[in-house]
């Protein structure tokens, strides 16, 4: 598995991340030993980063999969925290939760928000920065679908790593096109931070051509890392063999076929709109006093499912 640093950083991370997202309650829920084996597998086969988050309620998947790991795991991780307070509870969680002394990148999780969101979380933003002074963290980071926070993040010397959205389609991007968050990913790169992207198959609306949605943002300077979810070993090892550069078509032996994913609103539904504020990308609105699904938008991340007090919407 190839590795490389993270711009400025000095983590050094495989090619692929390995996106613990998929597996928690936000989508399949699958209970932690068996996202365990699945983890451990990437872990055994030279992945040495993974992506997760406060919210995705992964870390137990995460602290068994380690156990008696051998090699170095560079863990980044989340928090919608906007306080100094709440940032550093959310940190001791993860240290606690995942049983480690250190993390590698503690991101601002900001997926809708633009520039303001520095001067909204001034204060998590501090005890990140207060806390990669200690070194409980390495690296401080912002996690994003805009293009405009790319761009300010840029810019900032407070942040080491962004992690944005982009694919081929454009798809849940949010204030700008496919080629501007590329121009901002860009910028980001020349000023040294580390990069690595999500939703380079658009939450499985992709997979029809996974060659080409990878080439695509393996191809933008300075994207070097992609993080995937993934649930299980085939996954896996599929997405390794592409990243190697091999064709992995429907007569490769590595071969995953394409299961479909759709937002299901069920009858349940009161219209309250919390899924609609919860939607990093404006793929819920309220109508006939219903939440819809706008499936062009919907990027299938699973953030709207835990907020609904009905339990009305699903991924299936």
């Amino acid at each position: 598995m190839q590795k490389v640093t993270l711009g400025n950083t000095s983590l050094l991370v495989s090619q692929l991340c390995f996106g613990a997202l998929p597996m928690g309650p936000l989508q399949r829920d699958m209970p932690p030993k068996q996202g365990a084996q699945v983890i451990r597998h990437a872990l055994d086969r030279g992945v040495n980063f993974i992506d997760t988050a406060q919210v995705y309620r992964t870390y137990e998947h995460i602290r068994l999969a380690k156990e008696g790991c051998p090699q170095e795991i560079i863990i980044a991780t989340k928090s919608y925290a906007e306080t100094y307070n709440e940032m550093q509870a959310a940190v001791e969680e993860a240290l606690t939760e995942l049983d480690v002394d250190t993390l590698g990148i503690v991101h601002l999780h900001a997926a809708r928000m633009g520039p303001e969101l520095f001067e909204k979380r001034s204060g998590a933003l501090r005890c990140l920065v207060d806390c990669k002074k200690r070194g409980i963290i390495q690296a401080v980071g912002i996690s994003t679908h805009t293009v405009a926070a790319v761009r300010a993040a840029a810019r900032r010397d407070d942040i080491d790593v962004i992690f944005p959205l982009i694919n081929v389609r454009g798809q849940g991007i949010r204030g700008g096109s496919r080629e501007e968050m590329a121009e901002a990913i860009f910028e980001a790169h020349n000023q040294g931070k580390g990069l690595y992207a999500m939703k380079v198959y658009a939450g499985g609306n992709l997979l029809q051509d996974r060659r080409g949605a990878l080439d695509y943002v393996l191809g933008l300077p300075g994207m070097n890392v992609v993080a995937i979810g993934m649930v299980d070993e085939k996954e896996v090892d599929m997405n390794l063999h592409l990243l190697k550069g091999e064709n992995v078509d429907a007569k490769s032996p590595h071969y995953v076929p394409i299961t479909s994913k759709k937002l299901i609103v069920s009858r349940f539904c009161k219209g309250c709109g919390s899924c609609v504020e919860a939607c990093p990308n404006q793929a819920l609105a309220l109508s006939n006093g219903k939440a819809r699904v706008d499936e062009e938008l919907c990027i299938l991340c699973g953030y709207c499912n835990p907020v609904c007090p009905e339990f009305a919407i699903r991924m299936v």
